[in-house]
């Protein structure tokens, strides 16, 4: 199957935007990326540093404009954005309108599994991670549904049954 424009990932820390995205592009035969390695590719710094150095506003700058130009200039693509890029009016208004969009939905169970030993998630470095999921979770669910063109369950689910799911649904769009 070859899927001629963009494809984006959305969800929660821990839903396999970027496992299942890699996955999937392979599968459509579209380029891959993943918002938050290209912010650190450009940038030459890794996240928690660019959080403490630029605190999450400096970061979602760099996350607005590295989503719009991979959707400009790569297109067409499969591209996994990061936990909070859902969160700016902008970065919804870019992914609407040139993509496809995918919510991969995930309980706060298989994210506190996903995401334990994970040091590159700087909003998770704290004694109570559950409850940042939690409250991140209320904030963030309606936007990826309002945004969403598709959403998908991962809990429990092979990456590969998941992009199964994807491919039989994007060809009924």
């Amino acid at each position: 199957m070859h899927y001629n424009h963009n494809i984006v990932l959305v969800g929660p820390m821990g839903a396999g935007k970027s496992t299942i995205g890699r996955l999937l592009a392979t599968e459509l035969g579209l380029p891959f990326f993943d918002s938050d390695r290209e912010i650190e590719t450009r940038s030459g710094a890794n996240i928690p540093w660019i959080f403490d150095v630029e605190g999450e506003e400096g970061f979602r700058r760099r996350e607005t404009q590295t989503i719009i130009e991979l959707l400009q200039e790569e297109g067409p693509i499969v591209l996994a954005t990061g936990g909070g890029a859902i969160m700016r009016p902008e970065n919804r208004a870019a992914i609407s309108q040139s993509s496809t969009v995918i919510y991969l939905h995930t309980t706060i169970e298989q994210q506190l599994q996903r995401t334990a030993k994970d040091k590159n998630r700087p909003l998770l470095q704290n004694d109570n991670p559950r409850m940042v999921l939690e409250n991140l979770f209320a904030i963030r669910d309606p936007l990826y549904r309002e945004t969403a063109d598709l959403i998908i369950k991962t809990d429990r689910q092979a990456p590969k049954s998941v992009v199964r799911l994807i491919t039989k649904k994007l060809k009924k769009l």
